[in-house]
């Protein structure tokens, strides 16, 4: 497993990128007036990112990296780990319960 800095920095904007976007949903959707303005540029500062990265690291010679390749990896180390937790958990409450 190589994982260099352009790796990390890829799934640490993206990551950033998507939770902007997200927040920004919520805060407009569910948000009322100032908190509206603040959800739409939240949204806003998400894309930006977002877009930027992609297209810097994807159509351009600006970021070297294989960003259909980190994603899908970061992907899956994140269910990975998710899964993982949760069969912990799982078993936890099991014993816990049974005691």
């Amino acid at each position: 497993m190589d994982m260099s800095l352009m790796d990390f920095l890829s799934v640490l904007v993206l990551v950033f990128a998507l939770f902007m976007v997200l927040a920004g949903i919520f805060t407009a959707y569910f948000g009322s007036g100032k908190s509206r303005t603040v959800g739409v540029i939240l949204l806003v500062v998400g894309l930006i990112a977002g877009v930027a990265w992609a297209y810097a690291a994807g159509f351009s010679d600006i970021i070297d990296v294989a960003l259909w390749d980190v994603v899908l990896e970061a992907f899956v180390n994140i269910l990975a780990a998710l899964i993982g937790a949760l069969i912990a958990v799982g078993i936890f409450l099991v014993a816990i319960m049974k005691t």
